[in-house]
């Protein structure tokens, strides 16, 4: 009976070792292929955000956590934008474009704001629904972390130091 508690204690510690490799190590998703239009007319790819850590923010005039936790995005971008971090902000299908074009230019987001008119942005990341809900990826294009809600800003301040610290 010892012997199968310990053999299940040493598959089990197996079993977590493997998934927090995983998880850490190279378990991360690419990045969805999907095009941004911005509200200049231009379009980013997800390939353009490779080489840069990049936080892909979903977000809604009408969200008012999106709203809120707004300056909190450009303070981050703010921070690191010197050091290879880029933000896209993408405002949902149901956003008037006319609605989200003012609330840029008045609150003057440094970052690029692209318009998701036909919802094919959010469906490419996991089909988006709630907003905000926001991705980090790393420089190789792969998400390393999704919110729902509000990010802990700390905790989202110390994944962009070590993420922009890897080569």
């Amino acid at each position: 009976m010892a012997k199968k508690k310990l053999w299940l204690g040493v598959a089990c510690a197996l079993a977590v070792g493997v998934g927090t490799a995983l998880y850490v190590g190279g378990g991360a998703a690419a990045a969805p292929e999907s095009t941004f239009v911005l509200l200049d007319g231009t379009a980013r790819s997800t390939a353009d955000l490779k080489g840069k850590v990049t936080l892909v923010n979903f977000w809604a005039t009408s969200c008012t956590t999106c709203v809120a936790e707004m300056p909190k995005m450009v303070q981050t971008y703010d921070k690191y934008k010197d050091r290879g971090y880029d933000h896209v902000a993408v405002a949902m299908s149901y956003d008037p474009p006319s609605y989200v074009v003012n609330y840029a230019q008045t609150r003057k987001l440094p970052f690029k704001v692209a318009i998701d008119n036909t919802g094919n942005v959010a469906k490419a990341w996991g089909d988006v629904q709630l907003t905000p809900t926001t991705f980090l990826v790393n420089k190789r294009g792969e998400i390393v972390k999704r919110y729902v809600g509000e990010p802990d800003f700390a905790e989202l301040h110390r994944l962009i130091e070590k993420l922009l610290a890897e080569a």
